[in-house]
């Protein structure tokens, strides 16, 4: 039985790279906050440290399972009032600095999983 390799077809929504300050995914460079899932096209989060359950609450919205939300170059927890809509919706979520996040989503996005991602970009 012979070893067949098949190359795997990005997402249009895989993040190419992250660099301090920005965010591509695909073809796009992002220099601000932004969300996004395996669904939704990316746009700007009117996010910012510490972060408030209104701006949480955009991760009910984008279709996903789970919602990985990157913190900037620091891992930080947010207070339990700010997951309150994700708790409430019962959507799963992570929270990572946002080097791990955008490593993180892919990975679950490659597996097709209906991944979201909040990102802050410093």
């Amino acid at each position: 039985m012979a070893l067949q390799f098949v190359r795997e077809n990005p997402n249009d929504f895989t993040i190419t790279a992250f660099d301090p300050g920005s965010v591509r995914i695909g073809e796009v460079t992002f220099h601000e906050a932004i969300a996004v899932s395996h669904s939704a096209t990316p746009r700007a989060w009117n996010a910012s440290l510490p972060l408030t359950a209104e701006a949480v609450a955009l991760g009910t919205s984008i279709d996903a399972e789970i919602v990985i939300i990157g913190t900037g170059e620091k891992h930080v927890f947010p207070k339990p009032e700010a997951l309150r809509p994700l708790i409430e919706s019962r959507i799963g979520f992570e929270i990572m600095h946002s080097r791990a996040a955008c490593r993180t989503y892919n990975v679950l996005l490659a597996e097709g999983r209906k991944v979201g991602l909040l990102l802050l970009v410093e």
